[in-house]
């Protein structure tokens, strides 16, 4: 009888062994799940990188009514600073910086501070040399356009004037009086207008520049001393840790049918 019984405290000890392994294997691959998925997310870039795009081509945050949003193109080319080459030549520039080769780097300040330089520097002069590509120039109808606002503007206020004088004012004749006076110049206007358009976009690329010096410093100050990939390592270890305390061994609770017999005893 002893015989029989420990044949089934072992058979249950095993069962109980196996389900144990298996509820590990569970855990661990489950936790190695989780710890690539955290890994990726705080390595990715994507999100950052495709935020940039949008900014560089000047297109702006647009919530719709169902409270969804989305990148728009601007009604108004004002807002669109750099030209389709522009914006993929600075793209291009930013991403050679804005990975995890940077995030996983070592780098003190000295370094840090002497790269920044160094990028912000190289990054004008090709601006600079090429500046005629990088700019989005105004096109003729903006131009003409321009006029237009330009003329129904002095028209109104001329309006208004021999209103306050107590005069009749005649619309047509007002606006004709405008044009007449712009005749034998209108090329020129076009060009001044178009100078004066690029001439606001230059003023706002400094604005630029700096977002884009700030952006990728941010990720030089995360490979500082080694941060990003020491802090990886030690959220590694600690869920593996954790891991380890996660399972416990558990006493058997299995029916033994021969105790019967002994508590009868």
């Amino acid at each position: 009888m002893e015989d029989y019984e420990n044949q089934i405290r072992e058979s249950q000890l095993q069962a109980g062994n196996t389900n144990l392994n298996y509820q590990q294997q569970q855990a661990d691959m489950m936790m190695q799940n989780n710890e690539t998925g955290i890994v990726a997310e705080q390595l990715d870039l994507g999100e950052v990188l495709d935020k940039i795009h949008n900014l560089l081509r000047g297109f702006v945050l647009k919530r719709f009514e169902d409270g969804s949003t989305d990148w728009v193109k601007p009604d108004n080319n004002d807002m669109v600073i750099l030209s389709e080459y522009g914006v993929n030549y600075v793209m291009g520039y930013i991403q050679w910086y804005l990975n995890k080769n940077t995030l996983l780097s070592n780098y003190d300040d000295q370094q840090i501070m002497g790269k920044m330089e160094d990028l912000a520097n190289v990054l004008n002069d090709g601006i600079f040399m090429e500046y005629d590509k990088m700019f989005l120039y105004p096109t003729l109808e903006e131009c003409k356009e321009e006029i237009r606002i330009r003329i129904k503007s002095k028209t109104d206020i001329r309006k208004f004037a021999m209103e306050l004088m107590g005069k009749t004012a005649d619309e047509k004749e007002i606006e004709q009086q405008v044009l007449d006076e712009l005749e034998g110049r209108i090329e020129r206007e076009l060009e001044t207008i178009k100078q004066q358009k690029i001439k606001n976009k230059l003023k706002r690329f400094e604005s630029i520049m700096r977002c884009i010096q700030d952006s990728i410093h941010s990720a030089y100050q995360r490979a500082w001393k080694g941060q990003e990939r020491t802090t990886l390592r030690q959220h590694i270890h600690i869920s593996e840790n954790k891991g380890l305390g996660m399972m416990q061994p558990q006493q058997s609770s299995g029916f033994n049918p021969f105790a019967i017999f002994r508590r009868g005893k």
